[in-house]
């Protein structure tokens, strides 16, 4: 096999290095902390000091790990313990109050769903769950408002429109489809620029229905790009694609994606906002890990989603970079005492909360994407290796056994 193989190999070790930590640090968390205990970011290092935290809109990342585990391990015991940290969540198919039952259910029962459980058990939960949401849909302005207030449309509500999609198409319900594709279309005009960066939130005149400005609540200015909104967008777009076959979402994560490519230092590794100064206590220099492995995941999915192999590639080896990065420079076995298992994430750096952390959706969106990683480096190594010598051009004894060997490869019998 030609050495330019050499390379990938090291990228995968250094990635499935990095998915064995992570596996080993949650479960010394489940060993830890009570079974009623769902991590949101570190404080000093530390889980079990988040205190401050609006609404409970993390707790499907701790179990969707988990279920990442089960399945890229084939392990009944971390499916067992992800179900078990999953159910306690059912009730909130039906919470009003929050716009994030994506995350609450996409990472955790939809998964589940994957893994071969209960239909009859788990799709009434992810359709209620997508009817729930679409009770946020304000007619005036064709958008599912924010938890913030009716007015506020946010960017991470693309990471969350999933569950109509999903409920809209397992329930035969037009209507739903119809409110999650005006969303995705109100978002595309609203809050994705011309040039690929986004905003994080638009507010809207409750009488008129029309959008009033860009603002946000997390990013530099309401005209900046925030790098996990920006994250959220190129994912969610994707997503949406997949779901939905609309196009036009396909258009908008590549420009996404073009921004992304395009802005991101070569490491791969975010600043947490591309606008922010060049110093002070906002300045760029401050990373946000999380976004970066948001990107990655989605990077690797729109990957396959488009038809383009040049920019498929270009997307693909962006991401195992920025996964590279992260293992090598943030993984959390640099700090002494670190419980998370990615350092350098945000959660909210104006309220000075989870800075340079590790934030639960940074933790499970790089489980995630180390998942998908090492499930394409497996399968592009076994291509090369049929590539490169043919089965039909292997002799015999090279060839897999697996289904015996020909009539004319038998030894001839043995003499009595």
């Amino acid at each position: 096999m030609s050495n330019t193989f050499l390379p990938r190999e090291k990228t995968r070790q250094t990635l499935q290095n990095a998915f064995d930590f992570a596996e080993n640090q949650v479960s010394n968390l489940v060993k830890k902390y009570p079974a009623d205990y769902y991590p949101m970011y570190t404080v000093k290092g530390q889980f079990g000091l988040d205190q401050k935290r609006w609404t409970h809109w993390c707790d499907g990342f701790y179990p969707g790990m988990m279920f990442i585990f089960a399945e890229h391990l084939d392990d009944d015991e971390w499916l067992e313990k992800a179900i078990g940290f999953s159910t306690p969540l059912e009730e909130r198919q039906y919470d009003r109050a929050v716009h994030d039952l994506g995350f609450l259910f996409l990472s955790t029962y939809s998964r589940w769903l994957d893994l071969g459980g209960p239909e009859e058990r788990i799709q009434p939960v992810l359709i209620q769950a997508g009817k729930t949401m679409a009770m946020r849909f304000m007619e005036r302005g064709q958008y599912l408002r924010s938890f913030v207030e009716p007015a506020s449309l946010f960017i991470d509500i693309m990471m969350n429109v999933g569950t109509l999609f999903h409920a809209g198409l397992e329930a035969e319900d037009q209507h739903l489809l119809d409110i999650a594709n005006r969303h995705c279309e109100t978002t595309r005009r609203t809050l994705v620029r011309g040039d690929g960066s986004t905003s994080h939130e638009a507010l809207f005149d409750l009488e008129s229905g029309q959008c009033l400005r860009q603002s946000t609540h997390q990013g530099y200015r309401g005209d900046s790009c925030w790098s996990r909104g920006l994250a959220w967008s190129l994912y969610g777009f994707t997503r949406s694609y997949l779901q939905s076959g609309v196009g036009q979402y396909l258009e908008t994560a590549q420009l996404n994606a073009e921004y992304y490519l395009a802005n991101t230092p070569p490491s791969g590794i975010t600043p947490w906002d591309y606008d922010a100064p060049e110093s002070g206590p906002l300045a760029k220099t401050q990373v946000d890990t999380s976004a970066a492995a948001i990107s990655a995941s989605g990077l690797l999915d729109l990957a396959d989603a488009t038809s383009d192999p040049t920019k498929a590639r270009a997307y693909r080896d962006f991401a195992l970079n920025s996964l590279l990065s992260l293992s090598e420079q943030y993984l959390g076995d640099k700090t002494r005492g670190f419980e998370g298992i990615l350092n350098g994430g945000v959660y909210h750096i104006h309220k000075n909360l989870g800075v340079h952390e590790a934030v639960l959706f940074g933790e499970y969106f790089f489980v995630e994407a180390l998942q998908k990683a090492l499930d394409f480096l497996e399968e592009e190594a076994a291509d090369a290796v049929l590539k490169a010598y043919p089965e039909d051009s292997l002799p015999a004894s090279a060839r897999n056994w697996a289904d015996g060997p020909t009539e004319e490869e038998m030894p001839a019998p043995m003499e009595k």
